[in-house]
């Protein structure tokens, strides 16, 4: 665990914190990792980057795609669309091909490519950090296990879902919505009964009963769907770290880390590519409900 800033062993927490640190850069020019316009570089350098290969390898398969056999690559591309295209179909009934399906594509493609970032050895590209940006210089290599963007890409999602919402039911049928659903509207008909005055004078409760609710609702959304995938990655990056403490520690700890490592990094593809999904389909659903009256 030997790093090169004055050649000292780090202990495991100083190791940990090393490789979790990010290429802060702050308003003011100066390396932080605190404030609210503080902007993560590497996140938001290796996320554009990862975002514009998957499109150019889609498009080189595209642009090479014909009617007759298909090659390896055409069929792999197909097959991933017409997975992607099913899932849509099960859940949105309407035109799918519009927008969701492919923004389901994009969203999987990409988080997919961020997710597998986590296979790259974490001394590897910390060490090709500091060849190039000198001894303090820090990379993390997996977008996705930062917060930001998770809550960026499920706050955009929340912004469509609101988006679709108002565009099919109109801004008066969101409110109405808004206010007057999962519970109901309240009757305004002139009461006939001691029970109804009562229900009557009580009905300004039940708005508010939806709209707590469904605020509620909103809230949840973006907060569950950018947790989740955030939880997971960051816990995998963890994991990954501390089997390589663990294979540190001598010749029984680099052959049992050896194996632990193995069998986890064959458990992680399906966490990395499962995370993908989950996320995508979350995206469709949440999209899905937006077009949908209760």
């Amino acid at each position: 665990m030997a790093t090169n800033q004055e050649n000292h062993e780090l202990t495991p927490t100083e190791y940990i914190q090393h490789h979790l640190s990010f290429n802060a850069q702050g308003v003011n020019g100066n390396t932080t990792n605190e404030g609210f316009w503080t902007i993560h570089v590497d996140t938001l350098a290796t996320s554009v980057v990862l975002g514009l290969l998957v499109m150019l390898a889609i498009w080189l398969v595209a642009r090479k795609a014909h009617a007759g056999v298909p090659t390896k690559s055409q069929a792999f591309v197909e097959l991933v669309f017409s997975f992607i295209d099913n899932q849509v179909k099960n859940i949105f009934h309407g035109n799918r091909h519009a927008f969701i399906a492919p923004a389901a594509l994009t969203v999987f493609l990409w988080v997919l490519a961020m997710n597998a970032m986590d296979f790259l050895p974490v001394d590897w590209v910390a060490g090709v950090a500091s060849l190039l940006g000198g001894e303090h210089a820090k990379w993390r290599p997996v977008p996705t296990s930062d917060i930001n963007t998770t809550f960026a890409l499920a706050l955009s999602v929340w912004i469509l879902m609101i988006f679709f919402s108002i565009k099919v039911k109109g801004f008066g049928g969101w409110i109405h919505e808004l206010f007057c659903s999962p519970f109901g509207a309240p009757s305004f008909k002139v009461p006939k009964s001691i029970g109804g005055l009562i229900a009557l004078l009580a009905s300004p409760l039940l708005f508010l009963a939806n709209f707590a609710f469904n605020i509620i609702e909103y809230i949840s959304k973006p907060l569950s769907h950018s947790l989740r995938l955030f939880g997971n990655m960051y816990a995998g990056e963890i994991i990954f770290m501390l089997l390589g403490m663990f294979a540190a520690s001598g010749i029984a700890g680099t052959v049992f880390g050896a194996i632990l490592g193995a069998g986890w990094s064959i458990f992680h593809i399906l966490i990395v590519a499962l995370q993908a999904f989950i996320f995508m389909m979350m995206t469709v659903v949440y999209l899905s409900m937006a077009h949908e009256s209760h």
